[in-house]
């Protein structure tokens, strides 16, 4: 099975300057535990992810007035992605190695496509699967590790300036490529 066959859509996103107490709301209202971050919403050029426990730590925990802060704030920059096309297999391989329950899904050109649950891959995997699976992200913190995978993954491991540097770069690589195929 393919993540496209799986992957919530359409995708609720905001955008970095929008209020973080209105990404609140906005999960409240529409039952989901975490957002998908873009600066266009015409144009949904993935830039992070914030989920309701980033609006926890970011707000509450370090008791921060709400109206005051915005998502870039308290948002994932630069998340674990994977593509349409890729297996169920893989996104639970990457969400087993990295400790994430939602992977946002991205096109060849890293625009949000979709999003992939936890909740959404253990309903068509088997019980054992779903079970390591859940054991996996749940367990202790591992420290981040080199990843290796049979196909390309766009992660670093570890958010940072280079990250920002290479997600910046690929993003440029694929306004290119976008413009000569236009």
């Amino acid at each position: 099975m393919l993540v496209k066959d799986l992957m919530s859509k359409p995708v609720v996103w905001c955008t970095p300057w929008d209020p973080a107490q209105a990404a609140a709301r906005l999960m409240e209202a529409r039952d989901i535990g975490a957002i998908v971050v873009v600066a266009d919403t015409s144009d949904p050029l993935l830039e992070g992810i914030v989920t309701d426990r980033d609006l926890c730590c970011g707000m509450v925990a370090s008791e921060k007035d709400p109206r005051a802060i915005i998502v870039a704030d308290v948002m994932t920059p630069i998340p674990l992605t994977c593509m349409p096309e890729d297996t169920i297999d893989d996104c639970i391989a990457l969400m087993q190695h990295s400790q994430v329950r939602r992977i946002p899904v991205v096109n060849d050109r890293g625009r949000c496509v979709g999003i992939v649950a936890l909740g959404d891959t253990v309903l068509h995997v088997s019980t054992r699967q779903a079970a390591e699976t859940i054991r996996e992200i749940s367990s202790p913190r591992k420290p981040h590790e080199q990843m290796h995978f049979d196909k390309d993954f766009f992660y670093c491991g570890q958010p940072h300036e280079m990250d920002q540097i290479l997600l910046l770069n690929r993003r440029r690589e694929l306004a290119r490529t976008s413009e000569v195929l236009t």
